[in-house]
C-alpha cells in the first residue's frame, strides 16, 4: 500500500536507500506564476544532496482549489533515478543538485 500523503519517507533505488522530505509545497508567485513541489533528496552516508522541483498541479492551472499533494515512493524513485541518470554523485561534495522533472517524476 502506498501513502501517497506524507511529507516524507525512504525509498530504495538500485539498492541503496534515499532519504526524501517535501522542501516546499505549490505557491504563487507574481513574477514566475504558479511554482511546483520541491522535494529534497540525500542518499543514506552521504554528502551530497539534491532537490527535484515538480511542476505545479493542473488543477492549480486550472484556478480549482489547491487539493491534497500527491507524492508517492513510486514518483521519488523515478525523479531519483532521473537525478542520478543526468548526472548527481550523491557521494561528491558540493552544493545540492537541482533537477527539473515533470508530475511522474520522469
Amino acid at each position: 500500500m502506498s501513502n501517497s500523503h506524507r511529507l516524507s519517507g525512504i525509498v530504495d533505488v538500485g539498492g541503496l536507500q534515499y532519504a526524501w522530505e517535501v522542501r516546499s509545497e505549490p505557491q504563487w508567485s507574481e513574477f514566475e506564476g504558479w511554482k511546483g513541489v520541491t522535494i529534497a533528496l540525500l542518499q543514506k552516508h552521504s554528502q551530497r544532496g539534491a532537490l527535484l522541483e515538480l511542476p505545479p498541479p493542473k488543477r492549480l492551472l486550472k484556478g480549482l482549489q489547491r487539493g491534497r499533494l500527491q507524492i508517492s515512493d513510486a514518483i521519488i524513485s523515478r525523479g531519483i533515478q532521473a537525478a542520478l541518470d543526468a548526472g548527481w554523485e550523491p557521494a561528491s561534495r558540493g552544493k545540492p543538485m537541482v533537477f527539473m522533472v515533470d508530475a511522474d517524476g520522469n
